[in-house]
């Protein structure tokens, strides 16, 4: 038997960072299929301008949420739950991204991704996966990034999170599938975001944000427990995370223009 596939008659889709870049457009792409959407970031203003756009025959309701708060990730899914119905769909998306130099570890920056990155994941998905094994269904998407496959310049922080959010998801895998809860990694590439903006490297194949959002949302319909876009820079990553270290190091330093910049 295959595993639970969310629809919008099976309950709410609830996505976490929607307050701009993918989850904001993410939000307004699943609302359009017809999902009664729970919106969940820190911003309360930008969730309400949220609210206000035009989604066709979905919804979307603002739930303000701070994911380092684990008391008020477990109250925001009561809630939902509460005023909306049962979450049937959860992505989580919340992120941030700090350029992270060699030549000055930052220990406070570390602490501060690590805690809303992948502790801000773990904090919602508790609550979620609580829920849905009461139903016995759900499907739950974690949002990655290709950065996951090998260290870049600059992504110390954000990539070493993302790698982590990996290996969680696919150990995570073994269990959930016995309680027909579906689970999925989403691993896009560069998209023109705030944090993408930070990157001080090449970004090949950089995507819009609606253009990502459809994506996710074709992975989430049919997608594997992997969806990773674009397929021109995912495969390519694909092959280069295959050589070994020292021969994709100098490629990396080379192609990334690292080579030719001072001190990080």
């Amino acid at each position: 038997m295959s595993l639970f596939r969310a629809s919008p008659a099976e309950g709410v889709a609830w996505v976490t960072g929607a307050s701009g870049g993918i989850g904001y457009a993410l939000c307004l792409a699943l609302a359009r299929e017809g999902y009664t959407v729970a919106a969940s970031a820190r911003s309360v203003d930008k969730l309400e301008a949220l609210t206000r756009e035009d989604v066709g025959k979905g919804r979307i309701a603002a739930f303000p949420l701070d994911v380092t708060d684990e008391d008020a990730a477990r109250a925001t899914v009561e809630r939902i739950e509460a005023e909306l119905g049962p979450i049937a769909l959860a992505v989580l998306n919340a992120g941030t991204s700090l350029p992270a130099a060699g030549s000055r570890v930052q220990p406070a920056l570390y602490e501060r991704v690590y805690d809303v990155n992948i502790f801000g994941v773990v904090r919602c998905l508790a609550p979620v996966v609580e829920k849905m094994k009461g139903r016995k269904k759900g499907q739950i998407a974690i949002v990655g990034s290709l950065t996951a496959y090998f260290g870049l310049p600059t992504t110390a922080a954000y990539g070493s999170t993302k790698s982590a959010l990996n290996t969680i998801a696919e150990a995570l895998r073994f269990d959930l599938r016995k309680i027909n809860v579906r689970i999925q990694m989403i691993n896009p590439g560069f998209v023109e975001t705030a944090m993408t903006r930070l990157n001080k490297f090449p970004m090949p194949a950089l995507m819009q944000t609606d253009a990502a959002a459809a994506r996710m949302v074709s992975g989430l319909q049919s997608g594997g427990f992997e969806v990773v876009f674009p397929r021109r820079l995912a495969w390519p990553m694909k092959v280069v995370r295959m050589l070994p270290h020292g021969l994709r190091h100098e490629l990396l330093f080379r192609l990334s223009g690292w080579n030719k910049k001072g001190w990080g």
